[in-house]
């Protein structure tokens, strides 16, 4: 059941249209990620269903008691804070023990450091901590993995996949990776000059990848690789989208041929 639906969303800035009559249904517990060359409306989007701005057209419809929480992609902190008092900062119905219960979790022990201190995936968990301190149903998250090393992008989508699977909480994410998105998401939703392109499974979006070469995405590597195999007359299965799949994938096909 749809725990937010958002009905025929419009909005123009000047003379460019971000989005244009967008509609679509969220439902609790769904693990979606958003994607979209720069420019073609997924960050107003993600602003309108958290009600930082308001559509020039349509609703956003949610659920009896449905929070919605926004985490942009730099934590904005004062000079000095630390990073217990950056965690409770605005946030009324939180207690101490609730935050320094969450950072434990997250990996952030001391709560007394300065977050100038913190290295940029150190900062990204305390902001996830911050958006999680007080209850919510919806999380969005806007870029969480920008900037960071591999390593660093692996540590926060597992802190959050470890949250989802802890809470049931609902996930949208907007991620330029297509790998990251491919192993952490069930659903991919298509942003394209204001317009949903496409909203589906991984596999199902990612089948399309000539269609997503078009408006300027892609498909994950491994994807192209199990074509160009396929290509050169090796047997593979062309829907592989991680590199867990394509090995496994392969390691079959290979096994096969030596058992003949």
């Amino acid at each position: 059941m749809n725990i937010l639906n958002v009905e025929k969303v419009s909005k123009t800035f000047g003379e460019k249209v971000l989005l244009d009559k967008v509609t679509l249904g969220i439902n609790k517990g769904d693990k979606v990620g958003v994607i979209g060359v720069n420019g073609t409306g997924k960050s107003t989007l993600l602003k309108i269903i958290a009600g930082i701005e308001e559509p020039d057209e349509g609703n956003v419809i949610k659920g009896r008691n449905v929070t919605v929480t926004y985490l942009a992609q730099s934590p904005d902190h004062a000079k000095d804070e630390t990073v217990l008092s950056y965690v409770m900062r605005g946030k009324a119905n939180a207690s101490e023990a609730k935050a320094k219960e969450i950072l434990n979790k997250l990996g952030i022990g001391a709560f007394d450091a300065s977050m100038d201190m913190l290295s940029g995936g150190q900062k990204k968990r305390v902001a996830l901590a911050k958006a999680l301190v007080e209850p919510t149903e919806v999380l969005i998250l806007d870029e969480p993995t920008a900037g960071l090393d591999p390593k660093g992008r692996d540590d926060i989508l597992e802190c959050i996949k470890q949250l989802r699977e802890e809470t049931g909480i609902t996930v949208i994410l907007v991620s330029h990776s297509m790998e990251d998105v491919a192993r952490y998401v069930s659903r991919i939703m298509v942003m394209d000059d204001g317009v949903l392109k496409y909203d589906d499974t991984p596999r199902n979006v990612f089948a399309h990848h000539k269609e997503l070469e078009h408006i300027g995405l892609a498909a994950p590597q491994v994807t192209y690789i199990m074509n160009d195999l396929i290509a050169a007359g090796i047997d593979v299965n062309p829907d592989a989208i991680t590199v867990e799949e394509a090995r496994d994938n392969i390691l079959k096909h290979f096994n096969v041929i030596n058992n003949r």
